[in-house]
C-alpha cells in the first residue's frame, strides 16, 4: 500500500486495502471545530486518482482565490452553481442549470473574464443561439435566467458594478402547440387500455391530469378511499448523476418533492377510478402471490410485477404500446394532462378550478395555456346572447294609414298607428308632408309598430284613408 505525499496544504492520494485509491484534500473549514477540514474522494486506478486531486485542487483554488481583476466568467459560473445552488435546487434544475453553463457559456466564453461580459455581447450571444443553432426562445429564456442570478450574486459581492443581463432584448417566446386528443381518440384510447396491464394509469391520468413523474411517485398512501382524494407529495423521475465535477455521464433514479409548492396537491377522484384502482390493488396480490420471495411490496401504486417501481422510459413504451393498439397518431404521454385540462373547460370547469388541480402557478398561465378551449367556448357562450337581438328587422319602406276628416278650414290628418299624432291643415298634400315628417320624428325613439291593416279601419261618412310611406 503507498501513498504519494505532497507539499504543505496541499492534497495526497493513497492506495487502500480494497485496491482503490483515495484522495485527501485540504478544503474549507469545519465549523464544528473551527479548523481546517479534511476531505476525502476515491478512484479505482492511480491515474484517475492524480487526475481527480488536480481537479478538486483547481476547484479549490478558484473558489477561495475570486479576484474580480482574473477571475474568469466560466470559473464564477461553477463557483456560484457549487456554493450558493447546490443545496437550494431540486435535482432536476441543477441538472439544467449545469447544462446552461457547460454545454452553451463554457464553449462560447472559455477564457473571458467576468468583469469583461456586456451587454452587448450577451445580446449577440443569445441572436447568435436562436438565428444559427436554431435555440428555442424559452430555452433562451432559460437560460438566461440562470445567468442572470449567477452574475446576480457576482454584484452583490462587488466582483461586477453591474449585471449585463438587465440590458438584453430576449427573443419573443412563441407559444408551443400542445397536443390534445379528440374525444373520439380519447374514447377509443380508453377502450383499448382495458387490454392492458397498465391501462389503469393511462385512465387516471386522463381523469386527473397529472404528470408522468408525480403518476410513478404515486403511494397507496397517497390516495384516501374514504375522501375519495389523491394526494400528490412526490415525483419520480431519472435524472444525470451529480458527482464532485458537478453532472456526469450517468442517471439515477431521483424520488423527490415537487418541484414547486402548487404542484404539491390534492385531486378528487371520480367513483369509477376508485373501484379500478382497488382492482389493481387486488393485481398487485396476486403478483406477490406469483413472485414469491423475490417480490417486493416497495409501496408504490405503479410497478412491475416484482414489486418494483417502474421508471419514466419503461412506463412511456408501455404507453407507446397502448397508443399503437388504439390506432391513434403519436401522442406523447404529457398530451393525456393536456386532454383532460381541455375536456375540463370543455365541460365547463372554472379556471381558478382548473389550475389547482394542475398545479399550475398561476390562473393566467392556465387561460394563457388553453386559449384554445376558452376561444371556442366564446361562441358557444355569445350564442346566449342571441335572444336578445333576435329582433324583426325594421323593413326599408313602411306605409302608415292616415284618416283624413274634412273640417270648415281644411283637413284633420289623424295617424292611427301613433297616439295622439294629429295635423290640420288648410291643404291637403301640406298635410301629408307635415303628418309624415311627424311619423318619421317619432320613430326615432321607438320600435316600429305594425300598420293597421285597412280591414280593421273605422272611417266615418266623409272620411277618407290615406297611406304615408316612412
Amino acid at each position: 500500500m503507498g501513498k504519494t505525499r505532497r507539499g504543505h496544504n496541499e492534497g495526497s492520494i493513497r492506495e487502500r486495502k480494497d485496491g482503490r485509491f483515495e484522495v485527501r484534500v485540504t478544503a474549507g473549514t469545519d465549523f464544528e471545530t473551527g479548523k481546517s477540514k479534511r476531505i476525502s474522494y476515491y478512484a479505482n486506478t492511480k491515474a484517475e486518482a492524480v487526475k481527480l486531486l488536480h481537479e478538486v485542487e483547481y476547484h479549490i483554488h478558484i473558489s477561495e482565490m475570486v479576484d474580480p481583476t482574473s477571475t474568469k466568467l466560466i470559473d464564477w459560473l461553477k463557483i456560484w452553481l457549487e456554493t450558493y445552488m447546490r443545496n437550494s435546487l431540486k435535482q432536476s434544475t441543477y441538472t439544467s442549470y449545469s447544462g446552461y453553463i457547460n454545454n452553451h457559456l463554457a464553449p462560447a466564453f472559455p477564457t473571458l473574464k467576468l468583469k469583461d461580459l456586456t451587454a452587448k455581447l450577451l445580446q449577440e450571444f443569445y441572436n447568435y443561439k436562436l438565428t444559427e443553432e436554431g435555440l428555442s426562445p424559452k430555452t433562451i429564456a432559460n437560460l438566461h435566467r440562470c445567468l442572470h442570478k449567477a452574475l446576480k450574486q457576482a454584484v452583490l459581492e462587488h466582483h461586477i458594478n453591474f449585471n449585463p443581463c438587465d440590458a438584453v432584448n430576449l427573443p419573443r417566446n412563441e407559444k408551443p402547440q400542445i397536443e390534445i386528443l379528440t374525444r373520439e381518440e380519447q374514447e377509443r384510447l380508453m377502450f383499448i387500455s382495458y387490454n392492458f396491464r397498465y391501462g389503469i394509469f393511462i385512465r387516471l391520468t386522463l381523469a386527473t391530469g397529472i404528470r408522468l413523474g408525480e403518476l410513478l411517485g404515486l403511494r397507496w398512501e397517497d390516495i384516501d378511499v374514504r375522501k375519495n382524494m389523491l394526494h400528490i407529495r412526490r415525483t419520480l423521475n431519472r435524472l444525470p448523476k451529480i458527482d464532485y465535477n458537478g453532472i456526469g455521464n450517468s442517471t439515477e433514479i431521483v424520488i423527490q418533492e415537487p418541484k414547486t409548492k402548487n404542484s404539491t396537491r390534492s385531486i378528487p377522484l371520480m367513483q369509477v377510478i376508485i373501484r379500478e384502482l382497488q382492482q389493481w390493488r387486488n393485481v398487485q396480490l396476486s403478483d406477490a402471490r406469483t413472485a414469491g420471495a423475490v417480490h417486493t411490496d416497495s409501496g408504490f401504486i405503479v410497478t412491475n410485477p416484482l414489486g418494483g417501481y417502474i421508471e419514466p422510459r419503461t412506463f412511456k413504451d408501455y404507453y407507446d404500446e397502448i397508443l399503437e393498439a388504439s390506432g391513434l397518431g403519436h401522442y406523447t404521454f404529457h398530451a393525456l394532462r393536456h386532454t383532460f385540462a381541455t375536456r375540463a373547460l370543455e365541460q365547463g370547469m372554472d379556471a381558478k378550478t382548473l389550475s389547482t388541480l394542475l398545479g399550475h402557478y398561476s390562473v393566467a398561465f392556465t387561460l394563457d395555456t388553453y386559449t384554445h378551449v376558452l376561444d371556442s367556448q366564446k361562441h358557444e357562450e355569445m350564442k346566449l346572447m342571441e335572444n336578445l337581438f333576435n329582433m324583426p328587422a325594421m323593413p326599408q319602406h313602411q306605409s302608415y294609414p292616415v284618416i283624413v276628416t274634412p273640417a270648415p278650414n281644411g283637413f284633420i290628418l289623424n295617424a292611427v298607428d301613433f297616439d295622439e299624432l294629429k295635423i290640420e291643415a288648410d291643404n291637403i298634400n301640406y298635410g301629408i308632408n307635415c303628418i309624415q315628417s311627424a311619423i318619421a320624428q317619432k320613430l326615432l325613439n321607438i320600435y316600429p309598430p305594425s300598420p293597421t291593416p285597412n280591414s280593421e279601419l273605422v272611417v266615418s261618412i266623409g272620411e277618407f284613408v290615406v297611406m304615408v310611406n316612412i
